[in-house]
């Protein structure tokens, strides 16, 4: 295993911590660090110039455009590498908005795309276009023929559905979305990082983008794929390097360890997929019984294999990380409640699920099956514990009901989950049939108490916004429990 300033190199990251987080990006893969060394040799010149240091790097970029395309099972002129992931999914999306731009002025995207996307879609509508998005269901998957009449409405110059969603795993029907799309002329722009991990690339995709860290690639490499007869134009001023779709030169170095770590990945994916796979369904089953009130996210079977995302009601994401960190285990969250903003995660709101107390696990190679019997034997204690510390409900929050009066429970300026955990605390006190209020200002709210009422069997009456600021949320206790 290869060292790099006192870091273990590959899968398994250095110290104790169990690395459970692979959806934000893998350590570097041995391969890559292998080919950034070989190639940081002869591929520090610009490919660009004549000269011989030039024509090396130039050689060293062609095979690695090669070796990509292959992997990709495209043409190798079809292949550019971009400054990150990020870039190359944003000019995927606003370059074929760019080229079909007198054919349609329009963005038609899901409503759980990646964020970049979104970004994207406000560039465009500043720059006078138009955007729809299409919702998803409960799982976080788009219905298909939705999708299509928004996509194929007159005036669309791109659609956009990413290949699996990056918070909870859900597939998209991308293949038979693009095959039917392209028959009407419209190019479906696809985000194609999390499916060609552990699986098979959907085929003919007329652009979609990838980030090499997700694979173990340089985290400064992003690949952009614009099949031959797609209508693209630079969005962004471009100079002459890099096929002229992307401004500035590409690190030949990184190019050449993100195409080699690829082949590698792809070399034991389906192996790997059935095993993680595997581990996967135990943490899906296991969930629900070892944690009550949690609630295990995205398809239960159209889905990524080695991702799984659960919340957990009344308890705060970020000290779930936290706890989880503290005892060695690194996972993620979809939930942007935490204490630096007040926006909750997109795609949680879209599905309807709680945003607050969301963990979020991926495996990678690394991990084995005691890695994640430990995991799961930490969950328990750290959920209890981390319930436990949050902040009892203040006595003048709420008021006890008076004959017909609705019990009222102030929670503005507390912060997710405690509004729900406020309404729970509560309601033992409210009679059936009877309405209770909670007056709650974070933005999170709106979809923690709707998703709090579906999974307690409670029924949410309306939302109603309050002349100072906030939201009055007036729920019927329609279950004893």
């Amino acid at each position: 295993m290869a060292h790099r300033q006192g870091i273990t190199v590959g899968f398994v990251p250095a110290r104790t911590n169990r690395y459970l987080d692979a959806a934000a990006g893998l350590p570097l893969h041995p391969v890559a660090v292998q080919a950034w060394l070989a190639a940081g040799d002869d591929g520090w010149a610009d490919p660009s110039k004549l000269t011989g240091p030039g024509r090396r790097s130039a050689v060293l970029l062609d095979a690695a455009r090669q070796s990509m395309a292959e992997s990709l099972g495209v043409r190798a002129d079809e292949v550019s590498f971009m400054p990150s992931g990020t870039h190359a999914l944003q000019a995927g999306v606003l370059g074929v908005l760019a080229g079909r731009r007198r054919t349609g002025r329009e963005l038609v995207h899901s409503s759980v795309e990646h964020s970049a996307v979104f970004k994207a879609a406000d560039w465009h509508v500043a720059a006078g276009g138009t955007v729809r998005v299409v919702d998803v269901d409960r799982h976080g998957q788009v219905d298909q023929e939705q999708f299509l009449a928004a996509a194929l409405a007159t005036g669309v110059g791109a659609a956009v559905l990413q290949a699996a969603n990056h918070e909870v795993g859900t597939r998209q029907p991308v293949e038979p979305v693009a095959s039917l799309l392209a028959e009407a002329g419209v190019p479906l722009v696809v985000d194609a990082s999390h499916a060609v991990l552990y699986g098979e690339l959907p085929e003919n995709l007329p652009v979609f983008s990838l980030d090499a860290r997700l694979w173990g690639g340089p985290a400064g490499i992003g690949v952009l794929v614009i099949r031959r007869g797609v209508r693209w134009a630079p969005p962004f001023p471009v100079d002459d390097t890099e096929d002229r779709h992307s401004s500035g030169g590409v690190s030949v170095p990184d190019a050449v360890a993100a195409a080699a770590s690829l082949r590698a990945f792809i070399a034991d994916r389906s192996g790997q997929a059935e095993r993680l796979g595997r581990l996967v369904d135990q943490v899906r089953t296991a969930i629900p019984r070892l944690i009550s009130d949690a609630q295990v996210l995205g398809h239960p079977t159209d889905r990524l294999a080695h991702l799984v995302t659960f919340s957990c009601l009344y308890a705060d994401g970020e000290s779930l990380l936290s706890e989880f960190d503290r005892r060695g285990f690194v996972v993620s969250s979809g939930s942007s409640c935490t204490s630096d903003t007040l926006t909750p995660s997109h795609v949680l709101v879209a599905m309807g699920a709680l945003t607050s107390g969301n963990v979020r696990v991926s495996l990678h190679p690394g991990v084995t099956e005691s890695d994640v019997a430990e995991f799961l034997a930490a969950v328990p204690s750290v959920v209890a514990q981390v319930r436990a510390e949050l902040p009892s409900m203040p006595e003048s929050t709420a008021s006890p009901p008076a004959g017909p009066d609705p019990a009222v429970i102030d929670s503005r300026g507390r912060r997710c989950p405690l509004p729900i955990l406020d309404l729970a605390r509560a309601m033992p006190g409210v009679a059936v049939g009877a309405v209770v209020t909670v007056l709650a200002d974070d933005p999170a709210a709106a979809s923690d108490i709707a998703a709090w009422c579906r999974m307690q069997g409670q029924e949410m009456l309306e939302a109603t916004e309050l002349d100072g600021g906030g939201t009055a949320y007036r729920v019927r206790r329609a279950s004893p429990a």
